[in-house]
């Protein structure tokens, strides 16, 4: 039997549950969500669509994918311009999987983590909704800087989004001292 030494047992029982969590995820998700990928069709669907309405807002004009993507939207541009496309992997399901798993795994009330996470999951998909349009743009612009942007600007920025979400609740809402830690 390992001995974990007291002062690393919070840290252990973190990691633990936030693995375990993300590794029930993926687990549900590669072998029921993604084979139909109707749960990615829905969610890109609803970027898009929430990208084009607030585009719409800005008074951008957007080139019409209708007759290219029927109901589920996947494609977005400004008009003139070759757009951009989601996939499956650029909707944020692993971003939300991911913070879920953080936050539930943190210790704090469960009062506040049952506000906090669909918070957290809310502005983690508008967050993403602008990253989308801000590629739109790119494309629009400079279509040779959409690849280093999606990539890597990008991908830190939510991530870096994702765990200042998890550092707010682990400074507002999570124990002050080890010893509140059970």
């Amino acid at each position: 039997m390992i001995s974990i030494p007291k002062e690393y047992r919070a840290l252990v029982r973190f990691l633990s549950i936030s693995v375990s969590l993300y590794l029930i995820w993926y687990i549900f998700y590669e072998f029921y969500l993604k084979p139909g990928l109707w749960f990615d069709d829905q969610v890109i669907n609803l970027l898009v669509r929430t990208a084009e309405f607030q585009l719409s807002m800005f008074g951008a004009e957007l080139t019409d994918y209708t007759s290219a993507d029927g109901p589920i939207r996947t494609h977005i541009g400004l008009l003139g311009s070759k757009g951009v496309t989601i996939g499956a992997p650029c909707d944020g399901l692993v971003l939300y999987a991911l913070f879920i798993c953080f936050i539930v795994a943190y210790p704090g009330p469960w009062r506040h983590k049952a506000w906090y996470l669909p918070l957290g999951v809310f502005f983690t998909f508008l967050f993403n909704t602008w990253r989308i349009i801000a590629l739109a743009v790119i494309v629009s612009f400079r279509e040779d800087w959409l690849s280093f942007n999606h990539d890597y600007t990008f991908t830190i920025l939510v991530y870096a989004f994702v765990f200042a979400w998890w550092y707010v609740w682990v400074n507002r809402f999570g124990p002050r001292s080890a010893a509140e830690i059970k």
